[in-house]
């Protein structure tokens, strides 16, 4: 269900970034085959469906309790089944509008119970659970990308305990998914391949044609054409907003000359009858009444004898496929599948008939057919059978012309006279292909800013300046780039004993044309070669314009490759090295467009986890930690958080946290507490066991690990779950403890910041009493920064709910300093004082 619902669901984005099913035969054809599988669920299997799912699915229902009947508890509004779990809790909880159900019984339930409104709830609990398996199962058998490995998963399971029949149920209920998965994919296809998809200045000119129509005399074949709202908004749809995120574009009311008026719904997946909309009526007015029609024109043949005589015998005919409509399909979907937000579409039109003038210049008739087939085979996640040809040669012709490009570059520098090279401005700047440009680059979310985006560069005035390090490596270059294979390897070991930390040596490289021969290296077959290459380039790329410059040249999608190299040095190289670049947010698009967090996320697959070690396993160890690298660099990016848990990262993350390698944890808790401010992940954190594991590694000596532990925590404890975990796992101590670490304010922070989160819990606060916190955060409400000050804060806001903590903090001087805190100008720190101060001052001594 989740692989059908990933490839094949056809989804619109809202301005708040939540994804609703298109109103189009393939949803209506796929929530029809998963309602069938869901009625006849508990039927046909009784005991997988009595298993209770992982996490309840939820959404808002349009059920009410008068919809119920006998084996439910109905108390006003609300609603709770008979039926329970082994700990009580109801399966099936109802609180108007909002429904909670444990296992596909009760759903099977629901469909039955709905009637004539039961594929409004399919579609309502899909849009609300987008992956239904990873709530069913749990996050480790969440959809991923590439191989599945839930079953290996369930098998584990089988060998870490005793609980066999259980197991058996899910692996049976993971077989029966994976089979209607296959079932609504091969279903879907047929019909995918016949889609065509509209847009609103297509609508628009059809619109326009059907009221020269209108006309009177013998050539009328329409009475008249109307928009129900005259107000077009800026993308030429004249629906609302709430309605345009469903792809709808415009309502019509169209008379025929033979028929009653019809009421039309166009929408990009085509046009049907409504219910009667005429300007802003109920909800019920927009449900479709028809099937969806191609076009305008195919729906009034089909409805109106009179429509459908008449119309041929115009002077002028009417194109049902105009050559624009198959280019602007691609545009569109083109920037759904990059993620791209969606541009205007005036912005869209305009490359739309750009595009259609130059491929029927360079085209035949009938060769704009090949993108239809290449395109719904793709978006389906498939290759396309139809032009793999085509498909091959352009990627030729792209290779050739960035090699071009390369050549044209170097030979650029080499011919600039050596004295002239120090004052030579930046040319980064200039997107080459290895770069992406246009609307995508704004099309990234991070939780970082942009620490090197645009950072100017830095160059010497003078060439008596330089040292002659620089000239020595400018020799070394250009023996890279003239000789053989053995004068190439001996340049890179000269090259490596240079002090590549220093920021002379990094831009020689770069500005004799070094950066271009290196990453040209990783293209050839020479093992040693690739490994040189790489090493020098792991060490200059921590270099913020030499990152950004190898971002330029391509390099980054090389190191992808180099990561399927069954090699284990070449990939821990490519991987630190990609950890070293991206830093910032095009690289880290390039990553996962390229295919990049799938393979980073393969080389976490490391099974040793004692202490001792041989050779071999050193390196696997090694890859791993290095592949985490590289994604804790690419976890900045929100959508690549949503890539790594595609990719089943999460459990490898989790086995790896159970590492007694410090090296290896660092990046691990890293990646956790960057990913940690999805909800999604502070779930899997939960329900993988992994908050033990983070409180352990709270007592170690590293700092940096504290820190991150803390970290993690911080952002986890917003879960109330998570805070009882935290208590229960004996972490709340070692929090304490670290507060004494006053001089490490980045520790400092992330220790407050778990401390204040955990407090939230009433139980959390008594012990944070026995443990003295409270006396130990009063003192660090002075000399210290904000980000400190505001966990600080927050944390005694929280304690001051309890009478004894109050007077705590009046005896241990606390009340004088929040005072002063009051002057301040951060929103957030303004907040949690106003908070501390109000509790505080329930207390008359307090007040004084």
């Amino acid at each position: 269900m989740g692989v059908a619902l990933t490839r094949a669901a056809q989804w619109t984005t809202a301005s708040s970034g939540t994804g609703k099913l298109e109103i189009t035969p393939v949803n209506e054809s796929l929530l029809k085959e998963i309602l069938e599988f869901v009625e006849q669920f508990s039927s046909r299997h009784p005991q997988e469906a009595k298993h209770v799912f992982k996490e309840p699915l939820q959404w808002t229902t349009s059920l009410e309790a008068s919809d119920f009947k006998t084996e439910y508890d109905i108390s006003g509004p609300a609603v709770k089944s008979q039926e329970t779990d082994r700990d009580g809790h109801p399966m099936l909880q109802l609180t108007p509008p909002s429904i909670s159900v444990h296992s596909f019984s009760q759903l099977s339930k629901i469909v039955q119970l709905a009637t004539d409104k039961k594929l409004k709830e399919v579609r309502a609990c899909l849009e609300a659970n987008r992956d239904p398996v990873a709530k069913m199962l749990g996050p480790s058998f969440a959809t991923v990308e590439g191989e599945d490995s839930s079953v290996l998963r369930l098998l584990e399971e089988v060998k870490e305990g005793d609980q066999a029949k259980e197991t058996e149920i899910k692996v049976k209920l993971i077989i029966l998914l994976q089979q209607l998965d296959t079932q609504l994919l091969s279903n879907s296809l047929k019909q995918i391949s016949q889609e065509v998809r509209l847009s609103p200045a297509a609508v628009k000119n059809d619109v326009e044609l059907l009221k020269s129509f209108c006309s009177e005399g013998e050539k009328r074949v329409l009475t008249s054409v109307q928009y129900t709202s005259d107000y077009e908004f800026t993308n030429g749809c004249r629906t609302p907003p709430w309605r345009q995120v469903h792809g709808e574009i415009c309502y019509l009311v169209i008379k025929p000359c033979d028929t009653q008026p019809l009421h039309i719904t166009c929408s990009t997946a085509g046009v049907f009858l409504n219910g009667g909309i005429r300007q802003e009526g109920e909800e019920n007015a927009y449900d479709r009444t028809s099937d969806v029609y191609r076009d305008l024109v195919t729906l009034l043949k089909s409805k109106s004898p009179h429509f459908a005589e008449n119309i041929n015998k115009q002077d002028f005919a009417v194109q049902e496929e105009p050559p624009t409509q198959k280019v602007q399909h691609v545009e569109l979907v083109d920037a759904e599948e990059q993620g791209q937000p969606q541009r205007s579409y005036e912005h869209q039109e305009k490359n739309v008939h750009e595009k259609a003038r130059q491929q029927l210049v360079q085209n035949k008739p009938g060769g704009k057919k090949k993108l239809e087939p290449s395109l719904k085979w793709k978006n389906l996640g498939l290759a396309s059978p139809y032009d793999e040809a085509d498909d091959k040669k352009s990627k030729k012709n792209a290779v050739s012309e960035k090699f071009a490009e390369a050549q044209e570059k170097m030979q650029k520098k080499a011919d600039v006279s050596v004295s002239s090279l120090p004052g030579r401005q930046s040319s980064n700047k200039t997107k080459t292909p290895g770069g992406v440009g246009g609307a995508d680059d704004f099309s990234e979310s991070s939780s970082e800013s942009e620490e090197d985006e645009e950072q100017p560069e830095r160059r010497t005035e003078s060439n008596t300046d330089l040292p002659s390090e620089y000239w020595q490596i400018q020799k070394l270059v250009k023996y890279l780039k003239g000789g053989n294979q053995t004068a190439t390897v001996i340049a890179l070991c000269s090259m490596r004993d240079f002090n590549l930390a220093q920021e002379t040596c990094q831009l020689a490289i770069r500005d004799v044309g070094g950066l271009e021969v290196l990453i040209n290296l990783l293209d050839t077959e020479e093992i040693k070669c690739k490994i040189g290459s790489l090493k020098i380039l792991k060490e200059i790329s921590r270099n913020s314009q030499i990152r950004r410059a190898i971002a330029d040249l391509g390099g980054l999608q090389t190191m992808v490759k180099i990561l399927d190299s069954p090699d284990k040095d070449l990939k821990y190289l490519a991987a630190e090295t990609i950890a070293n670049v991206a830093k910032f947010r095009r690289a880290r698009r390039t990553v996962r467009q390229h295919g990049g967090i799938m393979r980073l996320v393969e080389l976490l697959d490391c099974v040793p986890d004692s202490a001792a070690l041989t050779e071999e396993q050193e390196k696997d160890v090694e890859v791993a930690r290095c592949g985490a690298l590289a994604l804790w660099s690419c976890s900045k990016s929100t959508r690549n958080k949503e890539a790594i848990r595609k990719a089943g990262g999460i459990p490898l993350l989790a086995r790896l946290l159970k590492s007694p390698h410090e090296n290896m944890l660092i990046p691990v808790v890293g990646t956790l507490q960057e990913c940690a401010s999805e909800r999604s992940y502070r779930i899997a954190i939960q329900t993988e066991g992994m908050i033990e594991d983070l409180v352990k590694n709270l007592n170690c000596d590293n700092h940096e690990l504290q820190m991150h532990c803390a970290s993690a925590i911080f952002k986890c404890a917003e879960d109330k779950r998570t805070r009882d975990l935290v208590r229960q796992c004996e972490g709340l101590q070692p929090l304490v403890t670290l507060l004494s670490q006053a001089d490490n304010k980045q520790l400092l922070a992330a220790t407050t910041g778990a401390i204040w989160k955990c407090s939230i819990s009433m139980e959390n606060v008594a012990k944070f009493q026995d443990y003295k916190a409270l006396e130990t955060l009063v003192g660090l409400l002075t000399d210290q920064p904000e980000e400190v000050l505001v966990n600080v804060v927050g944390a005694l806001g929280e304690g001051a709910q309890k009478p004894a903590n109050r007077a705590t903090i009046r005896k241990c001087g606390g009340i004088q300093p929040l005072v002063n805190l009051l002057t301040g100008t951060n929103q957030a720190l303004l907040v949690n004082v106003t908070k501390a101060v109000g509790a505080c001052a329930t207390e008359l001594e307090n007040m004084t």
